[in-house]
């Protein structure tokens, strides 16, 4: 089976990375990836997320992000 690392931020869809057989590789991207976003100021919504060859999610392997923004204040 063959690994990739996706993403959607923002509501851009990307193929973050490829990592063929390397399961435990395709992991530490995810979380890696994930912390990044976690700590973005820029990201409003994303999702992280490990797929196999089917675009099938991985033992679980995904999580969505979201930053609220600020409402605005009404007077």
């Amino acid at each position: 089976m063959k690994y990739s690392l996706i993403t959607v931020i923002n509501g851009n869809f990307k193929v973050e990375s490829e990592h063929g057989t390397n399961k435990q590789g395709a992991f530490v991207a995810f979380h890696n990836k994930a912390a990044s976003l976690w700590n973005a100021s820029d990201v409003i919504t994303a999702m992280v997320k490990v797929v196999d060859e089917n675009l099938d999610c991985v033992e679980g392997k995904m999580e969505y992000i979201t930053h609220p923004q600020d409402e605005p204040v009404e007077e």
